[in-house]
């Protein structure tokens, strides 16, 4: 297997607007970044995935982007960028931008320009479609609840916006699109930046003509019936021959609905597109039995289906793509809270688990802010409480529009699985707001900072975030855990997800209890060499207590 540096590479997700304040304004920014380099160059990981950090209205955080070659100012200043970029290279650590370029803010220049008329300069930089016996130009639902359609009186037609209203789709049909998002790559690869991580991008190729979606019709159908058309292969192709394949980078597509053959074809190892993708298929696990509802519900993931969905991901890929291993970002909620058990009893052994389960499979691991420190959900009561525009547009129409919930059950929904359980502040220390900042934070901290926090974290040798910080060392130092063979176990059983991989004569053994039991496995762990690492103190053999994960080294 080629040996290239993403493969053998750790990466740490920052959502910038929640990791650090430094100027006392209640919102992170790129100073509080540099400040805590040292932390992440401690904790061991090689790469920081910046979330959006350019000029936006902020509708959707950030990911409506109004101008690709500047800085929010709520985060800094373009000088601010290029010394944190600076002192990142000096620690090594290397930095990747989140790059939405499937559509843009209705603020940013060319959207401005492109709703006057059907004749200006960026008139098709858009996609604009006349309506249909007076209304859309197909059935087609938006992510974030609606319709996936505007009008606009100006020109005498509609917009789409896959996202929401604020976020029409850029026309990659459009030669001078492509060009422009080309132009936007090489401004801060030229920066020095190491790569990117692109926002949603298989949904940029567009199905001929927009028909209708099948029936029923939902937001996720829509987007899977959008998603890997027929051109994609061709931008992406044209995108690393013009640009990507002229630097040393690192790229990941978010791609929803993206399958193993998917991945195959956009990020092959004999490709030339892309690295690897961001696919959502075991955090889409347990949807809500009725379509209408979408991925909205409250009931826990299924081991066996967890396994099978991060079994046929390793196995379909192996020697022929690249995994990114994650459990959670800024998109869904936290690990331990959805995965494991985020009780007292059980919290810290159990992020320890899912850790060890995660990163001894074969891919690149990401890790989201906070998840080192086990991090939970905000466990959150209240609409109030809310900010996320995704959870918000989707309460008013489930509770208030169609009635297909009450309001008590959308809240277990939204406290089970609302973008906004990862979007609570980092929590640093037991000071004010988790010390995040001294001002009113931008959204309130988890109650549990005084408990759950770096400080704390950091002067104890058996806490959660010393676990990742050897996980992430086992792995640098071996080429089994980084390259080795995938080999499944006893894929039905329903508490234990155990796995081998196999390099070069050395074999390592995983083994992971999902349950708050006792239980015994025996897979002659007792014959191995080296127990490489667990989250108890101990080693019983072939029992597992509750939440207990072990890795066994055989070698030749």
């Amino acid at each position: 297997m080629a040996k290239q540096w993403f493969k053998d590479s750790v990466v740490y997700q920052i959502y910038p607007m929640s990791f650090q304040d430094s100027n006392n304004d209640g919102i992170g920014d790129l100073t509080g970044i540099k400040q805590r380099l040292h932390y992440i160059q401690n904790l061991g990981a090689d790469v920081i995935w910046l979330n959006p950090i350019y000029v936006s209205p902020n509708k959707d955080n950030g990911y409506d982007i109004a101008d690709y070659k500047n800085i929010n100012s709520n985060y800094g200043t373009m000088q601010d960028f290029e010394e944190l970029l600076q002192q990142a290279h000096q620690l090594n650590l290397k930095i990747m931008m989140d790059l939405v370029v499937n559509h843009t803010s209705d603020q940013h220049e060319w959207f401005k320009e492109s709703r006057t008329s059907q004749t200006n300069q960026y008139a098709d930089y858009y996609i604009w479609k006349d309506p249909v016996n007076g209304h859309e130009p197909n059935n087609w639902l938006a992510a974030f609840g609606g319709s996936a359609w505007t009008y606009v009186p100006e020109r005498k037609q509609y917009y789409l916006h896959i996202f929401a209203e604020s976020q029409p789709d850029l026309n990659w049909e459009n030669p001078e699109v492509r060009e422009a998002v080309f132009d936007i790559e090489r401004f801060w690869l030229n920066k020095g930046v190491d790569g990117f991580r692109m926002d949603v991008i298989n949904l940029i190729s567009k199905p001929d003509s927009l028909p209708d979606v099948p029936a029923p019709v939902t937001s996720g159908t829509t987007m899977d019936f959008v998603a890997d058309g027929h051109r994609l292969n061709e931008f992406l192709q044209q995108m690393n021959d013009e640009v990507l394949s002229k630097y040393d980078t690192i790229t990941v597509g978010e791609m929803p609905g993206a399958t193993p053959d998917d991945a195959i074809k956009y990020t092959g190892l004999n490709s030339h597109e892309l690295n690897m993708v961001f696919q959502f298929e075991h955090v889409a696990l347990s949807p809500n039995p009725d379509v209408r509802i979408g991925k909205w519900h409250d009931e826990p993931v299924k081991l066996v289906e967890l396994k099978q969905s991060l079994n046929r991901w390793q196995t379909s890929l192996d020697g022929k793509g690249w995994n990114s291993l994650y459990w959670n970002n800024h998109d869904q909620p936290r690990a331990v809270s959805r995965f494991g058990n985020d009780s007292k009893e059980f919290r810290d052994v159990s992020a320890k688990m899912l850790a060890t389960t995660l990163h001894m499979l074969q891919g690149t691991p990401y890790i989201y802010e906070g998840e080192e420190l086990g991090m939970t959900n905000g466990h959150f009561t209240k609409l109030a409480q809310y900010e996320d525009i995704e959870s918000l547009n989707f309460y008013d129409e489930l509770v208030n529009q169609k009635h297909l919930v009450t309001s008590e059950t959308m809240l277990k929904y939204l406290a089970n699985l609302s973008r906004d359980n990862a979007r609570t502040p980092m929590q640093w220390n037991t000071e004010v707001n988790a010390g995040f900042s001294t001002a009113t934070p931008w959204y309130a901290p988890n109650n549990n900072y005084p408990e759950i926090n770096a400080q704390k974290s950091l002067s104890d040798k058996s806490s959660v975030f010393y676990h990742y910080k050897k996980l992430i060392a086992l792995r640098h130092d071996s080429e089994v855990i980084r390259y080795g063979n995938f080999e499944p176990i006893d894929c039905d059983d329903d508490q234990v997800y155990a796995y081998r991989r196999h390099y070069e004569g050395q074999t390592i053994l995983v083994l992971s209890n999902f349950t708050d039991k006792t239980i015994s496995r025996d897979y002659q762990q007792l014959n191995a060499d080296e127990l490489l690492i667990n989250n108890y103190t101990d080693d019983q053999g072939k029992t597992l207590r509750p939440y207990e994960s072990k890795v066994y080294l055989f070698k030749k």
